[in-house]
């Protein structure tokens, strides 16, 4: 989702990513979550090699074509990076106190207990308030992701899970697939909820989704229905785009929004 200005470089040690006109932290946060989510046993993640205000160097992966061996590994992986945890739903990667960001948007941070609290108030609902201030939401469509968020607020699928130590933007541009396996780039780390790394993944069309399915759950199952919660944690990557790639968006976020109102009710477990 990162669609911030960056380029390869010159630099001669890596992929080099600079853009002079950078927030404050921008790539300092972005390094924080590669080496937070970089857990033995877990995905591994692009290595930092340099990196100043408004420039990074990454490790260069020369990638190959995604096979299903590689995409179940990458499941059972991903399951062992979310096991690691956070601190609490939004929190930032440890050590990191500075901004967070998902592509060129602020990403708020927060201290939650409740799932529900946090996904509603900072990930959903201040990106919808800018789709309907540009126009990629209609003032209907936004009453529907309203009545979405107070249920999603109230805890109705709160499971009782601890936070996951999530990439938060884990689409399938910022899937590489190496010959030793999958690196993940462009993170927005933060401390969320398992389901939500796997929505995106299915957003934007991941190969071989299936086999990392299967890869995950043969390490750490998911909770039943999680297939059909995945409009629900689609709901953010969705309000993100519709607050700046226009109204086709919107309308998607609607639609998972419909789909959420019609979810029963999760059940608490420990």
């Amino acid at each position: 989702m990162n669609d911030f200005v960056s380029s390869p470089g010159g630099d001669p040690r890596g992929f080099d990513k600079r853009h002079h006109g950078a927030p404050s932290g921008f790539f300092e946060a972005e390094a924080a979550g590669l080496v937070w989510l970089a857990v033995p046993g877990g995905v591994r993640t692009a290595q930092v090699i340099g990196l100043e205000p408004g420039h990074i160097v990454l490790e260069t992966v020369d990638e190959v074509p995604p096979t299903r061996s590689a995409a179940r590994a990458f499941g059972a992986e991903l399951s062992v990076t979310h096991s690691a945890g956070a601190s609490a739903f939004g929190a930032p990667p440890d050590n990191w106190s500075g901004p967070l960001f998902i592509g060129n948007r602020s990403l708020p941070t927060a201290y939650e207990n409740s799932w529900g609290v946090f996904y509603a108030r900072y990930r959903v609902l201040p990106y919808l308030d800018i789709a309907v201030d540009v126009g990629g939401i209609t003032a209907r469509q936004s009453e529907v992701v309203h009545a979405a968020c107070a249920r999603i607020e109230a805890g109705d699928f709160d499971d009782g899970a601890s936070p996951a130590r999530v990439h938060g933007d884990l689409w399938t541009g910022n899937v590489l697939w190496s010959a030793d396996g999958v690196v993940l780039i462009d993170p927005a780390a933060h401390g969320g909820h398992r389901e939500t790394d796997l929505a995106m993944l299915a957003l934007f069309g991941c190969p071989y989704l299936e086999e990392i399915a299967a890869g995950y759950e043969s390490a750490s199952p998911l909770k039943p229905g999680w297939r059909a919660r995945t409009p629900l944690h689609q709901l953010h990557p969705l309000a993100v785009h519709a607050a700046g790639h226009g109204a086709a968006y919107g309308r998607a976020l609607a639609q998972a929004a419909e789909a959420v109102l019609e979810l029963p009710r999760t059940a608490r477990s420990g």
